[in-house]
């Protein structure tokens, strides 16, 4: 005969087996995807306060300066260096030992699938007159200027299928996890957890004594069935609702800061590197608009001032968050 404490300890093996690979592992690796989707936001972000690469900026370049290009694919020569075709210039990018990304995006579509990433050996597979954003260093190699990555400055390319305007919403959108719990480290956790189990319960086969433990042992393996029968189904189906939700949520926050990140702390105005004049004003209450729940991104331009001042709505915050009650709307 066991007594009470053996079974005890039996049932807390198999309980710690449950959490550690059925509920540890994979929400280490949902904090994990979330961190590696926000360093790529947070690149691309740092990559748009750098200026766009044209002619004449081509021709005033110095040694190892950081620009942003967009352009098409005209052909990959050396097995490593792609030659992108923009509106009035064609540059080199040295692709060899990085890895690029395609954006799937198809229009009207409200949750995109986040980027795919890729080896840089696969680009030849994509044709000619593919749309490619870059961003990274340019400097001198092989007598000519190219884009190369280096350590410090890791080189970002992107492969794109929508508008150029829709791009960066459209990265901001997609660049993040629609399942959080189910990511690249959870079905590995999931077959070493069900393989630990089997294990476990195959010690004790043979001993009739120990019948309660192989059964609880064979019945935790299916736990990660749970959510496909009922009424864990319903359960599933809010879970992904919510996780949807929020998902909408953290792509509008993101996308609303972006217009401050020109921005230094505690500045309303500042000059892009295109020589225009930037900033925000403040009202005291929101715009007409805002009236029917119809919130604009875009305000009209200040055209009363001698120097126009591009003005990015963020007003929409006070929607996502209507408990603040600042009497100042910041745009």
């Amino acid at each position: 005969m066991r007594d009470n404490s053996t079974k005890f300890s039996d049932f807390l093996v198999i309980f710690i087996i449950i959490a550690f690979f059925y509920g540890l592992v994979p929400i280490a690796g949902a904090f994990f995807s979330r961190y590696r989707w926000g360093r790529f936001r947070k690149r691309f972000n740092e990559l748009r306060l750098h200026p766009l690469l044209n002619y004449s900026r081509y021709r005033q370049v110095k040694n190892e300066t950081v620009f942003r290009f967009t352009g098409e694919i005209e052909s990959i020569t050396d097995a490593h260096t792609l030659w992108v075709k923009g509106e009035d210039l064609t540059i080199p990018v040295s692709l060899k030992k990085i890895r690029c990304w395609l954006l799937p995006i198809s229009e009207g579509e409200r949750v995109p699938e986040p980027p795919e990433q890729i080896r840089w050996n696969r680009v030849s597979t994509l044709s000619e007159g593919a749309k490619v954003y870059i961003g990274g260093v340019l400097k001198m190699q092989d007598d000519r200027l190219t884009f190369v990555s280096t350590k410090e400055r890791p080189l970002m390319v992107i492969f794109y299928n929508c508008r150029e305007a829709d791009l960066t919403d459209g990265i901001i959108r997609a660049a993040r996890t629609r399942n959080e719990y189910w990511n690249t480290i959870t079905p590995v956790s999931l077959v070493i957890g069900a393989l630990t189990l089997i294990y476990f319960a195959s010690t004790f086969l043979n001993r009739p004594a120990f019948r309660l433990t192989v059964i609880s042992s064979l019945i935790a393996i299916f736990i990660p069935l749970l959510p496909m029968i009922p009424p864990g189904l319903l359960l599933t189906a809010l879970y992904r609702r919510f996780a949807w939700h929020a998902r909408r949520l953290r792509a509008y926050w993101d996308i609303s800061s972006l217009p401050m990140r020109y921005l230094q702390h505690d500045e309303e105005t500042c000059v892009l590197c295109s020589g225009e004049k930037y900033g925000f004003i403040k009202l005291n209450s929101l715009p007409p608009e805002a009236a029917d729940g119809k919130i604009p991104f875009l305000i009209p331009e200040n055209t009363g001032t001698e120097k126009q001042t591009k003005c990015i709505s963020l007003a929409y915050l006070m929607k996502l968050h209507p408990c603040r009650k600042s009497p100042k709307t910041r745009l």
